[in-house]
């Protein structure tokens, strides 16, 4: 008796050389709808699924694979005494192959298509299909990749089918579906609004192998967001492969610079800013970032919301840095910056305008915990602030204060930032004691420090207030909410200082 393959594909990539090739092993082909006629159209002799089922696909092929013909033959296991009777008995034929592919739903998310139109657009029999096939893998192959397609024809004309190969391809198949539905829940969630469902669904697609992880006795690989990054398009113009601490480094670096609408740039060395600047061109914004710590950056990351020009690559190019960010790169600085053999160059074009303001999640025991963004807003119109003290800031001091607040939301807690002529000028973070953080901006900053202002991540006490008044700091900006902030705002009056409550905390853990 000959071998049946069962062929239902929306994405009919290399299904004709498929088909031919088991034809050519004498197979016979079953097939519906537009596969079928796909296949009858180049040559090809299938048979249509209703001579199988005895019954038409109905409603618009809502129904047609959903039968005992077809899930028997499927399902039943050929060293079952009792399935192979029952299988006779009810003259259901075997198929030995299911080939499908779903309808496509991603791609109609990625298209952002009406609601009725996602609907129409998933699939049932398809993953009853699959997953029945997947389960029975002893005895069905099931083929859900085209880049399947020749490896399991080779296979099978070199007499070398393997439970070993069986078994990859229903872990496949597996997958396939579990992702296909967990786009649908992710899709239902965001329908009605649900930021925390009961199941919370997340599923990615590799991007990577990676070289190593975080060091190099730890493997790794890139998955990227099948869901919520749809759409985002990250494009590596020049430079080796990114690494694990490359695109870790590279996720900080642009979250901080989408704080800006005006030209910024962002320098990162191991997820913590070195720099931050804007200006009123990108080389201006670049510098004030650069020339915060000149030392630090040797080895980072630069990030940039304009496009890099010839002058800002020429000096990028004085020394070494890992990679570079922006929405473009003028022809000019390619050819600057492709000198050198090993830096990266990663074009984001719609970097002003994709949303980063959605959940984040981290790894804890048994688990992970799942938030919001910290995506308190930045925009002037709605800066909410108080004035606590009886000094009251310059409208210069203010501009460098909303400028300082908007830094030290990228920066590892504990965190404060000093800040002038809209450049970080000295950066203290990760520390366990807010005041040592404070000293670390301080001696950072140097002789900069005149004039600057500063802005912390939380509240402070009053030794925090003692040590930027030493450095003739005169004007700040915290969320407040300590028990303790009367003693600070009486010290602050005392020294004729500027301190300004935002309420709102930016712990970055």
């Amino acid at each position: 008796m000959k071998k049946k393959a069962l062929i239902s594909v929306f994405d009919k990539t290399n299904i004709v050389d498929l088909a031919k090739g088991l034809e050519d092993l004498g197979w016979e082909i079953i097939s519906t709808g537009g596969t079928f006629k796909h296949l009858k159209e180049n040559g090809l002799n299938p048979i249509d699924v209703s001579q199988v089922t005895k019954f038409p696909e109905i409603l618009d092929g809502r129904v047609k694979t959903l039968n005992p013909m077809i899930h028997g033959g499927i399902l039943y296991r050929r060293d079952h005494e009792d399935h192979v009777e029952t299988i006779k008995e009810n003259h259901i034929e075997s198929i030995d192959m299911v080939v499908n592919n779903l309808y496509p739903f991603a791609k109609k998310l990625k298209e952002k298509a009406p609601h009725e139109e996602m609907i129409e657009n998933i699939d049932i029999g398809g993953p009853s299909m699959i997953r029945a096939a997947a389960k029975n893998y002893k005895d069905v192959l099931i083929l859900t990749d085209p880049a399947d397609y020749e490896r399991v024809l080779e296979t099978l004309k070199n007499g070398e089918d393997s439970i070993d190969l069986r078994a990859d391809l229903a872990r496949k198949a597996f997958s396939y579906t579990a992702q296909y539905d967990s786009l649908i829940a992710s899709y239902f969630n965001n329908y009605l609004e649900v930021s925390y469902p009961e199941k919370l669904t997340m599923t990615y697609d590799k991007v990577d192998q990676l070289r190593y992880g975080e060091n190099p006795h730890q493997k790794a690989a890139y998955y990227k967001n099948a869901f919520d990054d749809l759409g985002i398009e990250i494009k590596q113009l020049h430079g080796k492969e990114l690494s694990y601490n490359n695109l870790n480094d590279i996720f900080a670096t642009v979250k901080a610079v989408k704080e800006f609408k005006e030209p910024a740039a962002v320098g990162v060395k191991h997820t913590n800013p070195s720099g931050i600047g804007v200006g009123e061109n990108i080389y201006d914004a670049y510098i004030r970032a650069y020339e915060c710590d000149p030392t630090s950056i040797f080895g980072g990351i630069f990030a940039l919301n304009r496009e890099v020009d010839e002058k800002t690559a020429d000096h990028m190019s004085s020394y070494f840095l890992e990679v570079i960010i922006a929405p473009s790169f003028s022809a000019g600085a390619v050819e600057i910056l492709t000198k050198k053999k090993n830096l990266r160059l990663i074009e984001i074009k719609d970097l002003a305008d994709f949303d980063l303001d959605k959940k984040n999640f981290k790894q804890v025991l048994s688990g992970l915990v799942y938030q919001d963004q910290d995506k308190f807003s930045q925009e002037e119109k709605d800066f909410a602030f108080e004035t606590v003290t009886k000094r009251k800031a310059t409208d210069e001091e203010i501009e460098n204060l909303k400028f300082a607040w908007k830094c030290v939301k990228n920066v590892a807690s504990n965190g404060v930032v000093l800040a002038k002529d809209k450049a970080t000028v000295g950066i203290g973070q990760g520390e366990v004691r807010r005041s040592w953080a404070v000293e670390e901006a301080i001696e950072r900053a140097g002789d900069k420090i005149s004039g600057a202002v500063l802005a912390s991540d939380a509240f402070f006490f009053e030794d925090t207030v003692e040590a930027l008044h030493k450095a003739g700091v005169k004007a700040m900006i915290s969320p407040g909410g300590s028990i303790k902030d009367q003693g600070v705002i009486d010290l602050c009056d005392k020294y004729d200082m500027t301190l300004i409550f935002t309420k709102t905390r930016h712990f970055r853990h």
